[in-house]
Formats: C-alpha cells, structure tokens, sequence
C-alpha cells in the first residue's frame, strides 16, 4: 500500500509538471515590428531580445512578424488576432493607431505597444515608455564634457516623440554642462526651442546616416548621436572612417553592432527587453493589465552604456559629475524641462 501510495503520489506530481509545462506552452506572444525589421540591432531586435527571454526563461511560444511598410501594420496585427495569440507586442510610434483600433475592436486580445502609451489608457493594452530624455541628458552632458572642437551634434529618423525625446534631452544636457562649466558647447542638428532639426525621413538608408553624419562632421561636431534606427549605423561608419565619436541608442551599440565599436563613446540605453519580458510575465501569470509603464533612471529602465573603448579616455572628474547629475535627475532637482526653459 505504502509503495502505491508513493506511486500514486509520484504520479501526480508528473501530472501537475505536465499540466504546467502545457499551461506554458499554451502561452504565445507575437511581435510585430516597424519597418527597420527584426535585425535592425536598435529597438526592433531589442523588443524581440525580451521575447527570446521569455521564450527561455517561461516556456512560452514565440514569433514576429515584419513590417516592410506601414500598410503592413494592420496585416501583421490582424493575423496574430486570428490566431488567437495570448500577447501581441507592437513595436514602436507609428503602429499606435493600427494598435488601438485592433485593442478596441477585440477587447479580449491582450496587447503591449512599445513607445507608445494611451490616455485615457485601454485596458487590455500595455504601453511600455522610456524617460530616455533623462539617459540623454547624461550622453549630451558627457558629450560636451568630451568634445575636442566644442560643436556636438544629433539628427534623427523620423520626427516622432520617442526620437525628438532623445534629441530634447541631448541638448538639455549639454545647455547644463554650459551653464555649471561656463562653457559654450554648441548642438548642431536640432534645436528644442523651435522643434526644428535634422531628420532622414526614414529608419532603413545607412546611406543617409552616412551623409548626415558626414555634413554634422563638416560643420565641426566630433561627437554625434544619430536616432534613427539602422540609419545610425551609416553614421558610425563614417566616424570610423574619420576617427570621430558616435552616440548609440536604444541598445549598447558595441554590442549590438561590434564592427564599429572603436567609434562609441557610449549608447543611451532603454531596456525594453526587460519591459518585454515583464509583460509576457504578467499575462502568463494571470496578472495583466492595460496602463503605462515608464522606464526611468530610478528604476534602471533607461541608462548609457559602459563607456568600453573610451573608459581611460573619459575623465575621472567627468565620471563623477555624471553620477551627480545622474542623482540630480532622478531625485528631480534638475530635469530636461526646467534646464531648456532656464536658458
């Protein structure tokens, strides 16, 4: 009796493991993509990063679907709605509108949109933002810090919030190393006064990030922080081959794109794997809801990269006065708004 009692008991154990494997398993997130694609090693892979996290870590099926144009957004979004997948993750901006109109129109589909939030907020989606104006603040203060010809300069993709919020807090950090240092660092390629900039148009031509990067060069920036995707990678190519400085963003671009990596200074870093990961997490475990999260300096959401090649070349003294603007910004005693309104 006793050993079919243990048997009986192992059994059931066997069974629950099973139940729970299958429970798992039955858990499916899709990720559609914005036009730079699944590989565009900028926030597209990173997004697709926490899937694979997910996939890994809670035994959950996974699978994307590219966006070549933006007419493919609805397409993509429509066949992971018929397919009954448990989570949709939509990955950027401009798939706001096609992500709101499939949350609405099916209200028991559960979704989480990068870069993207909604007010008043829907219920059955999660919008995952990133204060990284805060982590650009840091990249423009060391920028200036480090700049040899006292001109640093940025450009971006499209002009959409989440690339003109990096290029905001870029030059906010540079106009507040001016005003502790006394300095006169000049920003090229945008200007947050009047919302103008520079702007390839598009998040796919490394040539252009070549031919913007190369007329800021011209003007004489030495350091440049290009938000724009795969575009910046055109950029990086050019610093390389003018010995000059570039700026990653989204992910540590040293990581992500090794060919260049003489030429990074640093990356302004948003752990959207993270913010990813969390929200398959929470649909798995019964927890899921629809609102917004911010990833910030405090919560470790948004941050710049290890300064890697350029760690001896950056100042000792620069180092420590990022981690006190760093503390600065986190407890709200300086912010992008107040510094760029102070000017």
């Amino acid at each position: 009796m006793k050993r079919f009692l243990r048997a009986l008991g192992l059994a059931a154990l066997a069974l629950t493991l099973a139940v729970g494997s299958a429970s798992a398993a039955k858990i499916r997130v899709g990720q559609v993509t914005d036009v730079g694609g699944i590989d565009d090693k900028s926030f597209n892979a990173t997004a697709w990063k926490g899937v694979l996290e997910a996939i890994d870590k809670l035994g959950v099926e996974g699978r994307y679907l590219e966006s070549q144009q933006q007419t493919d957004y609805a397409k993509n979004i429509q066949e992971f709605v018929s397919q009954k997948y448990d989570l949709i993750v939509t990955v950027g901006f401009l798939l706001g509108d096609a992500t709101k109109e499939f949350a609405q129109r099916y209200p028991q589909q559960k979704f989480a949109i990068v870069d993207f939030s909604y007010e008043p907020a829907l219920p059955n989606v999660l919008g995952l933002t990133f204060a990284t104006d805060q982590a650009a603040f840091l990249a423009g203060y060391l920028a200036a810090g480090m700049t040899k010809t006292g001109k640093v300069g940025t450009f971006g993709g499209i002009a959409i919030p989440p690339v003109t919020i990096f290029m905001r807090g870029f030059e906010a950090g540079v106009t507040y190393y001016n005003q502790v240092k006394g300095k006169n660092v000049r920003v090229l390629g945008w200007t947050s006064a009047t919302g103008k900039g520079l702007f390839t148009g598009n998040f796919e031509s490394t040539d252009d990030g070549r031919r913007f990067a190369e007329s800021l060069f011209d003007e004489g920036a030495d350091i440049v922080m290009p938000v724009a995707g795969p575009v910046g990678l055109g950029s990086a190519a050019a610093a390389r081959d003018r010995k000059r400085m570039i700026i990653g963003v989204d992910t540590d671009w040293y990581v992500s794109a090794p060919e260049y990596r003489s030429t990074y200074l640093t990356s302004v870093v948003k752990n959207m794997d993270v913010a990813v990961f969390d929200a398959i997490k929470a649909v798995q475990s019964g927890s899921f809801k629809g609102g917004t999260y911010v990833g910030t300096l405090a919560n470790g959401g948004v941050g710049i990269a290890p300064f890697h090649e350029y760690e001896e070349k950056v100042p000792a003294s620069l180092k420590q006065e990022l981690e006190q603007v760093k503390a600065k910004l986190v407890s709200g005693e300086i912010s992008v708004d107040k510094v760029l309104a102070s000017r």
